[in-house]
């Protein structure tokens, strides 16, 4: 195994979300299986296209398997909220809605993750 050098850590440390508006997407084996990547390719065309300033980030296992593709979500003035049952519709119903328009999509929260 190789062992992480200094550069490894730093593009780590690039790709992951440490803005406070983000758009983290679950992408374990199981967020995979339920179409997260399909959910993160969404995400990441429209944020580009539409110059929408969020960072869209990929994340492990966010353990609600049962909820998979699971996305949180998190904009200025507003909780961050968990959504899950995520397709590439309702990705961009969650841009239109909650990042641009500040609403939530009230039929897919899942949680409302605590801050610390």
């Amino acid at each position: 195994m190789k062992k992480m050098t200094r550069d490894d850590l730093e593009k780590c440390a690039q790709n992951t979300c440490q803005s406070t508006q983000y758009i983290k997407v679950g992408m374990s084996t199981c967020g995979i299986a339920a179409g997260a990547q399909d959910v993160f390719d969404i995400f990441a065309k429209e944020v580009k296209t539409r110059d929408i300033n969020v960072n869209v980030c990929k994340t492990g296992c966010i353990g609600m398997c049962h909820a998979e593709p699971v996305v949180e979500v998190a904009v200025e003035g507003l909780p961050a909220v968990m959504y899950g049952g995520v397709t590439k519709e309702v990705a961009l119903r969650i841009l239109e809605e909650h990042v641009c328009g500040k609403r939530f999509v009230n039929d897919h929260i899942f949680d409302l993750p605590v801050r610390r």
